[in-house]
């Protein structure tokens, strides 16, 4: 007979490990992260077959690479953490394998749990062999050993020491505190300085007890800018009082950033399958219009100093001054009579098309497809403070000609949407697809434009503009029946070869009169109303409206990088 005291710790081992599988077990199961994202429609894989873009493989001038989709059959998840991070899910880190033939790794892959699995990295091979060498040595640039948080076991991060006149582009991670072994591009490799440039945070990956991961991009940045974006990331771990060496993003040294643009052919195709349905606000009153009808219905071309004597514009903008600067000597105003005046405010949905300017990102391995949308008119901006749940600031915020725009961000690769920039205002955001909402059966982003403000959201509901989540400036979003198909109606106006610019896009002046209001006379009767220890509050909640409510908004390029 065995006694009970052998076989109680027996089950009390087991106990435990069992207790620990089924831990495992709902940790991993069901988190998004475990879901591959996949698009509602199918992928434009008819493009026609013109140029170098969708060929799977960019030459960035003698050092090859390939965009690695993550997925079950291309990496590997090598570690995860269930805590931290958005929505308290932790993150993963994969390692990309079955690479395309002759290709090496130049990294690891990490995401956060609360999204679906959706990313990209970059893999390489050299024409000339010399281009990518093994490292010489790995440094430990931290660990997860002594943090108190619920994870696969520890993880540790190294990165690769290069030999001089080579850099580093990415981490390597093992499960195991054994350093990897140097002088092999099993594990990752080191890339010519030639092929490289500086990089910077693109965002918190995940962060907790001073541990952070930070997702990579190039530091400059625009359509002339040479920086690669590879899909790495940067480990930096508790305090160490040795700083840590950089690692870089990849450069295209071509200097042609337009070598792996599409076609104007197949911009038409992977428009029409990825361009946004826009809803409008039930409530909205001022919806967009083209631009021609703006000016066949009676705009003026005002200028200084002759404003007795305002212009019609003409139908294509052809009689708009061009180039020049904002110098205030001319702007655009209403029709004079009344009637025609308030029909042109309301815009007319009916006629209305996006105007698409397509330009090279990130070394031109991605195209971005800027969506602009033209509103003859903004309307007032409405204030939530503390029970007030909508409060009119009057004439605040209404002002001629207003511009807003999405922007597509589409790999060149293989035809992927990647991100969407939304425009809102001042600022904007930049979302991963897999966050977006789809048009049901398709792969046409839903976008959402703010009652009166026209700002881009992804999503309908409330948006407060102010200094916390309880008060500020009013943002509504719905579904109506007041809904703009942007593939339905659109015009290709700059960005591709044998386009004609119309003439109004070179016209930089203002599209409506120079307004600045007194927002503290406008709300001095309700500020009065106020006790003193809240009117305080009321006013440094004013202050944080965005600028271009307080004025004319002039058109201009918007940060959305």
């Amino acid at each position: 007979m065995i006694s009970d005291t052998y076989f109680k710790p027996q089950i009390f081992v087991l106990f435990l490990f069992a207790n620990q599988l089924l831990w495992a077990q709902t940790q991993t199961n069901g988190l998004p992260v475990e879901t591959i994202f996949t698009f509602p429609g199918p992928l434009p894989n008819t493009l026609p077959d013109e140029g170098d873009f969708g060929k799977g493989i960019i030459d960035l001038g003698g050092l090859e690479v390939a965009q690695v989709s993550i997925s079950n059959s291309t990496a590997q998840r090598v570690w995860s953490t269930y805590e931290g991070g958005g929505d308290n899910m932790g993150f993963s880190i994969f390692e990309p394998i079955n690479l395309p033939p002759n290709f090496f790794k130049l990294g690891f892959y990490a995401q956060p749990n609360n999204q679906k699995l959706f990313g990209s990295i970059l893999v390489a091979r050299s024409v000339n062999l010399s281009n990518l060498l093994p490292p010489e040595d790995y440094l430990e640039v931290g660990n997860t050993a002594s943090l108190n948080i619920k994870q696969d076991g520890p993880a540790y991060v190294w990165q690769p020491v290069c030999h001089n006149g080579y850099q580093a582009v990415g981490m390597f991670v093992t499960t195991s505190p054994e350093k990897p072994l140097p002088l092999t591009q099993q594990y990752t490799s080191c890339v010519r300085s030639e092929f490289t440039e500086a990089s910077e945070a693109d965002g918190l990956l995940w962060g907790i007890n001073g541990v952070s991961v930070f997702k990579l991009r190039p530091v400059i940045r625009g359509t002339q800018a040479t920086g690669v974006y590879t899909g790495t990331f940067s480990f930096q771990g508790l305090s160490s009082s040795t700083p840590l060496p950089p690692l870089f993003s990849l450069r295209n040294t071509k200097l042609d950033m337009y070598s792996c643009m599409p076609s104007e052919a197949q911009t038409r195709v992977l428009f029409q399958t990825y361009s946004p349905l826009i809803y409008f606000h039930p409530d909205e009153d001022f919806l967009p219009s083209a631009v021609d009808w703006f000016f066949t219905n009676g705009a003026l071309l005002y200028q200084k100093g002759n404003e007795s004597n305002p212009v019609p514009i003409q139908p294509n903008g052809t009689n708009l001054p061009q180039g020049g600067s904002d110098d205030d000597l001319f702007w655009l105003d209403y029709p004079v009579d009344k009637t025609q005046k308030e029909m042109v405010k309301r815009g007319d949905l009916s006629s209305t098309k996006v105007y698409l300017h397509i330009k090279p990102m990130f070394g031109g391995t991605f195209t971005d497809i800027v969506v602009w949308v033209f509103c003859p008119f903004n309307g007032n901006a409405n204030l939530k403070f503390l029970f007030i749940k909508r409060l009119s600031l009057g004439d605040i915020g209404e002002h001629i000609g207003d511009w807003e725009h999405v922007t597509l961000r589409i790999s060149n690769f293989n035809g992927m949407l990647w991100r969407v920039y939304f425009s809102q205002h001042s600022g904007g955001a930049l979302m991963e697809a897999c966050d977006l909402e789809y048009v049901d059966g398709g792969n046409k982003p839903v976008i959402y434009s703010s009652l009166h403000g026209h700002a881009m959201y992804s999503k309908p509901g409330l948006v407060l503009l102010g200094n916390d989540g309880n008060n500020g400036i009013r943002n509504d979003m719905d579904r109506s029946d007041k809904v703009l198909d942007c593939g339905s109606g659109y015009e290709v106006i700059s960005g591709l070869s044998g386009v004609v610019e119309p003439p109004w896009i070179n016209y930089l002046r203002k599209w409506g009169p120079q307004v600045q209001y007194n927002i503290d006379k406008s709300l001095e009767g309700f500020a009065k109303i106020l006790p003193w220890f809240i009117r305080k509050s009321f006013y440094k909640l004013i202050s944080k409206i965005p600028v271009e409510i307080l004025g004319e908004e002039v058109l201009a390029k918007k940060s959305e990088n």
